[in-house]
């Protein structure tokens, strides 16, 4: 089947939910339609976003028959359920992160999807910013040399206030660990893809700034600015952490460090890295994604501005607008979801996929679990081999 043959449904109406719509349109791969989290909120979707069906329940959608591929934007404590209903009905499926909400959940999804032989991912799209691959392809081509450390970030500043408040705080509906989990396991996706290398140990250091938040009283919409409006609220004691450092161990010798936080004023979404290597040095940031900093001890530094004409071939197929036209987030998504579908379109289920699998989503979860072990026993915690 042709990818601009394969139906795909859309579960999710809030953020994300859209962000998918609108880069598989621009892949040009046929949308069946939206659930979102009742009737009311279903057929808003389908009009806003142009839709030709809401669906009123995630029964209905997997019973329809034009559907070969689910993603699922919805809250994290509905991935493993969706997902493995999906898959038992043997539909492809691209997942927001976390993949579950526990290793043990994660760890079935991979062993069901394999069964299945069906294409399953999780959407850590950072790493298809076109010049996060090209530094993946330059390591790959030796042209790093041997990694010693790699270092970096994640900072938002959506939850500075105690006023700041979202369903993602909460450890029953997130995951025991928020900050970590939500941008962290971006972090150590990209730079863990880009090095290739394996992290075989974690000390982490986390902390909750606002133990007590003011939870508004019925539901309001992530990163929309309402929450500073005044409203009724309730106080809600919190366990999730807000930031915090992580010291990784690679497996070889390399060394790397993490900072992530929620409550970083003036950050709205800041990502970033630098990789040291024995020829040179790459360094990337979220916020001017067209440029790669390339450092060298014997020459003067360069920095390579993304243009298709100057990066490698597997970097080249996931860039698509010319030198001095900027790609960013929504672009990742598209490339994303290019490399799924291209891999559906294939039809070879034991060629090694260049999306990030559910085995991805299984090994950033089992990273977590380290994660928070160490920081509540305050030593260095071996990470589950995979």
């Amino acid at each position: 089947m042709s990818v601009h043959e394969i139906g795909v449904a859309v579960v999710g109406a809030g953020f994300i939910g859209p962000v998918h719509v609108e880069a598989l349109r621009r892949l040009g791969i046929p949308i069946t339609g939206i659930l979102g989290c009742d009737r009311e909120e279903s057929e808003k979707a389908r009009v806003n976003l142009g839709l030709p069906r809401a669906y009123e329940s995630y029964e209905e959608l997997l019973a329809d028959g034009s559907v070969a591929s689910v993603h699922l934007a919805v809250p994290n404590v509905l991935h493993y359920p969706m997902a493995r209903k999906a898959l038992e009905a043997h539909k492809h499926v691209l997942c927001e992160k976390p993949l579950a909400m526990n290793s043990a959940e994660s760890r079935k999804l991979v062993e069901l999807a394999r069964s299945q032989e069906l294409a399953a991912g999780v959407c850590y799209n950072v790493r298809f910013y076109p010049l996060n691959l090209q530094a993946r392809s330059m390591v790959e081509r030796g042209d790093v040399g041997k990694i010693y450390s790699v270092n970096g970030s994640y900072v938002q500043d959506w939850l500075l206030y105690d006023t700041d408040y979202n369903w993602r705080v909460l450890s029953d509906q997130g995951v025991e660990l928020r900050a970590v989990a939500d941008i962290g396991t971006h972090w150590m996706d990209l730079v863990s893809t880009i090095t290739g290398l394996y992290i075989e140990a974690v000390f982490a250091d986390l902390s909750t700034v606002h133990p007590i938040r003011h939870r508004p009283v019925g539901e309001v919409e992530t990163f929309t600015g309402q929450l500073r409006a005044k409203m009724e609220t309730v106080t809600t004691e919190i366990q999730t952490e807000d930031c915090g450092s992580v010291l990784f161990r690679f497996r070889g010798g390399a060394k790397g460090n993490l900072h992530v936080s929620q409550v970083t004023a003036g950050r709205k979404n800041c990502i970033r890295y630098e990789i040291a290597g024995s020829k040179r040095a790459l360094s990337w940031n979220s916020e001017s994604p067209n440029h790669l900093w390339i450092g060298y001890r014997d020459r003067a530094n360069s920095e390579l501005i993304r243009d298709p004409a100057l990066i490698h071939d597997i970097p080249r197929k996931f860039s698509n607008y010319p030198g001095g036209h900027n790609e960013g987030f929504p672009d990742t998504f598209k490339q994303c979801f290019r490399a799924f579908y291209d891999y559906i379109d294939a039809g070879d289920s034991s060629a090694q996929p260049y999306y990030p699998t559910f085995s991805s989503g299984h090994r950033e979860i089992v990273l977590c679990e380290a994660i928070l072990k160490s920081h509540r026993t305050e030593q260095w915690t071996l990470t589950e081999e995979i």
